[in-house]
């Protein structure tokens, strides 16, 4: 047993455990609890947002696509950007149209409850299935620390998440991602650069042999319209477009990302953040993927054989083949990714389920019953994404990319009813629900029965979603005395 780095490790988990748990003095209300009584200042949001969508998925599977691969991942980043632009430009101005506690509260003013309901239950039961392959990816780390089996590490991880996100809310959440997010970004640089002192020749070494071998190639630009090209997941076009709808839905109409960009202070906050969050993720992307192509070389000039999961080649290498005390820093470092993503995960889910189902905010709740009913929800979720991640440990698919196809199935049917709904006048709820069940029929039917790439499921999602609720629109029959939508109240 290495005392010293398990010493570091479990320092680590009491001390954000600790600091999380603090903020529970703060919380005196809903508005406290899930939006951190809109108080933090906009650079901790946008390292939360980072800290949000990188997760443990990202720290060991972006390196493992460098290694198998090359750096056509950083496509999607341009995607990304693209998706920032248009959140700012089509979604906040609603969002910030009086006080809302959930991304579904829009669909309600627009649509009505039965919309509402219906893309905040396709949030939680999609967001809880994603969530819990990210536990399940940090218990790979675990384990290999431990030596222990899958189970109890995802237990361990869950219990210490829970425990201060019950306590501290959505400001325990925001404030733990910036420590834990500067822990994991040192600890990557850390890393990287004991790869390179491991290389003769270090960082020329790399590029050259990495070079050679055409694992420095950033764009494809090939373009052939038939299955296989929607068949390729990482070319310029899919990281495009698919990285704009992908992250269009996510930050723009998922209660895990909305959620933070409803705890600015206002709107110009809220763009300040969510914009500077790309810079982040650009460099954070594309640190991990060098890590990748590091070990790549670093195995190759060794003669090594990697693990015959790829996931676990970067926690491997930290664990056992860095120096004690640096290697106790590095698991931390993960952790602290994962632990943040999955704070996250909780308080949005537990939002999603008190203001969204048992409508809290309008029953008119006393402060006291609805914090209680806020931390049983927190409590459930947590009992929720431990079940779910052990049911991922069964599965032998990259952990990213499971993620992300997971996440990528509802995302195009929620974006297409969230612009149906800011973008046109005419389509009611009847006409919006259609289109979200043909939305998630169509991708659905797609990632079973066709080898089409995930990265293409959010366009196809949003397309269909949006045609089908607009043509489904021409046979509704306007109810008498039913106004248009304005932005600021409902139709139904």
């Amino acid at each position: 047993m290495r005392y010293f780095d398990l010493a570091v490790i479990l320092g680590y988990l009491a001390g954000i455990t600790w600091f999380g748990a603090r903020f529970r003095k703060g919380q005196h209300s809903l508005r406290d609890y899930f939006m951190g009584g809109r108080n933090a200042p906009w650079w901790a949001i946008a390292l939360s947002i980072v800290s949000a969508e990188t997760s443990t998925l990202t720290i060991i599977g972006t390196p493992a696509l460098a290694f198998g691969g090359n750096l056509g991942f950083l496509q999607l980043v341009l995607g990304y950007l693209a998706a920032r632009i248009a959140i700012c430009l089509i979604f906040l101005p609603h969002y910030f149209r009086g006080e809302m506690f959930t991304a579904y509260e829009l669909m309600r003013r627009r649509f009505g409850e039965g919309i509402r309901k219906l893309a905040a239950g396709v949030f939680l039961v999609t967001r809880a299935l994603a969530e819990g392959v990210r536990v399940f990816a940090v218990s790979l780390v675990i384990s290999i620390v431990l030596g222990a089996g899958e189970v109890p590490s995802i237990a361990l991880i869950v219990i210490l998440t829970l425990f201060y996100t019950f306590e501290g809310g959505m400001t325990a959440v925001i404030w733990t991602d910036v420590v834990q997010m500067g822990l994991y970004v040192a600890g990557a640089i850390l890393s990287f650069g004991a790869i390179l002192g491991r290389i003769p020749g270090g960082w020329g070494h790399l590029l050259a042999v990495a070079g050679a071998a055409h694992k420095l190639t950033v764009f494809d630009f090939r373009f052939s319209p038939d299955m296989a090209f929607f068949s390729r997941t990482y070319t310029f076009w899919a990281g495009l477009l698919g990285g704009c709808f992908l992250t269009t839905a996510s930050h723009g109409t998922d209660q895990l990302m909305v959620q933070r960009l409803l705890s600015a202070r206002d709107q110009a906050q809220s763009r300040a953040a969510l914009l500077a969050s790309w810079v982040v993720i650009l460099f954070q992307f594309a640190l991990f993927l060098f890590i990748g192509l590091g070990l790549w070389v670093l195995y190759g000039d060794s003669h090594m054989a990697p693990p015959a999961r790829l996931d676990r080649i970067y926690p491997d290498f930290i664990w056992n083949r860095l120096p004690h005390g640096l290697a106790g820093l590095l698991i931390a470092a993960v952790l602290a990714a994962a632990m943040a993503n999955l704070s996250a995960a909780l308080n949005s889910l537990s939002s999603t389920v008190v203001v969204d189902f048992f409508h809290a905010p309008a029953k008119g709740m006393r402060q006291r019953e609805s914090l209680r009913l806020a931390r049983l929800a927190t409590v459930f979720w947590g009992a929720v994404l431990l079940a779910v991640a052990i049911g991922a440990s069964y599965s032998n698919k990259s952990v990213l990319e499971t993620g992300l196809t997971i996440g990528s199935v509802p995302s195009g049917a929620l974006l297409g009813v969230f612009l149906l709904g800011v973008l046109t006048r005419k389509p009611r709820q009847r006409a919006a629900m259609a289109g979200m069940a043909a939305g998630l029929l169509a991708v659905g039917s797609v990632a079973l029965w066709t080898p089409v790439a995930w990265t293409w499921y959010v366009p196809i999602g949003t397309i269909v979603t949006f045609s089908a609720g607009l043509i489904g629109s021409s046979f509704e029959r306007r109810v008498e005395g039913e106004s248009a939508w304005n932005g600021t109240s409902g139709t139904n």
